[in-house]
C-alpha cells in the first residue's frame, strides 16, 4: 500500500508557491503520495482545458503534450477533463516529473497500475489539499483544486476555456496573480488572449530553456 505523507505549511517540502499565492490564513495541510521533492523540479507548467474542446485545438494539445514529454518539462494538473486525461496518458510514457492533483482526498483512493509504477519510479506525485472526509469529487472541490494547481505552477496553460466558464474564471485569477497565462493562438481562444494570455510556443522557447520546441 502506498504511503500518504502530510505536509504542514512549515514542512521543508511544502510548496513555496502555495504560500505565495494562497491565503496564508487558510494554508491547507497537503497530502502526498510519492516524492514531495518533485515539487521542486522547475519549471512547472499547469495544464487545463474545458470539458468540450474544438477539434483543431485537440490536435494541437496532443502535439504539445508529446513535446512536453520529450523536452521533460514538469507538468501539474487535475487531469480531469477529457483532454487533460489524454495529456496524462501521453505524459506517463515519458520520464519527466508529473504532479497529479485530484479534486478529493487521497485516502482510500484506488490508483491505476500506471500511476503506481510512475510513483515507484519517482516521477509521479499525487497531491491533495483536501481532508480525509472529502473523498468524493464535487464541483466546489474541483474549482478549489484548480486554483491550487494554478498556484503551484510557474506558468499556467489553458488549451481552451469556454466563455463564462469556471476555466475562464481561473484564467482571470491567474492574470490577477500576475502569473504567466498561456494558450494557443486561435480564434477559439480570443477570450483568453483578450485577458492577456500569451502564445505558449513563444513563452516556452523564451522562458523555459527549450529553444526549438517543435509545436505544430
Amino acid at each position: 500500500m502506498l504511503q500518504i505523507t502530510s505536509l504542514q505549511s512549515d514542512h521543508p517540502d511544502y510548496p513555496k508557491t502555495a504560500i505565495q499565492y494562497w491565503d496564508n490564513s487558510a494554508l491547507p495541510t497537503i497530502s502526498a503520495i510519492g516524492n514531495p521533492k518533485l515539487l521542486q523540479q522547475q519549471p512547472t507548467l499547469a495544464i487545463f482545458c474545458s470539458v468540450k474542446c474544438p477539434g483543431d485545438l485537440i490536435l494541437q494539445t496532443y502535439d504539445l503534450a508529446k513535446n512536453l514529454r520529450d523536452t521533460k518539462i514538469s507538468t501539474i494538473s487535475g487531469f480531469h477533463s477529457p483532454m487533460e486525461k489524454e495529456c496524462l496518458m501521453l505524459l506517463l510514457r515519458g520520464t519527466q516529473p508529473i504532479v497529479h492533483c485530484p479534486a478529493r482526498s487521497l485516502d482510500n483512493m484506488r490508483l491505476p497500475k500506471e500511476h503506481k509504477t510512475a510513483i515507484q519510479r519517482d516521477r509521479l506525485l499525487m497531491l491533495s489539499p483536501f481532508h480525509s472526509n472529502q473523498s468524493r469529487m464535487t464541483a466546489m472541490l474541483a474549482q478549489k483544486r484548480n486554483h491550487f494547481v494554478a498556484a503551484l505552477a510557474d506558468a499556467v496553460f489553458i488549451a481552451y476555456a469556454s466563455s463564462d466558464s469556471k476555466t475562464e474564471d481561473l484564467a482571470k485569477q491567474v492574470i490577477a496573480w500576475k502569473k504567466p497565462l498561456l494558450t494557443f493562438t486561435s480564434n477559439e481562444n480570443q477570450n483568453l488572449i483578450n485577458l492577456g494570455a500569451k502564445t505558449i510556443e513563444t513563452f516556452l522557447n523564451n522562458n523555459f530553456g527549450f529553444k526549438a520546441l517543435p509545436v505544430k
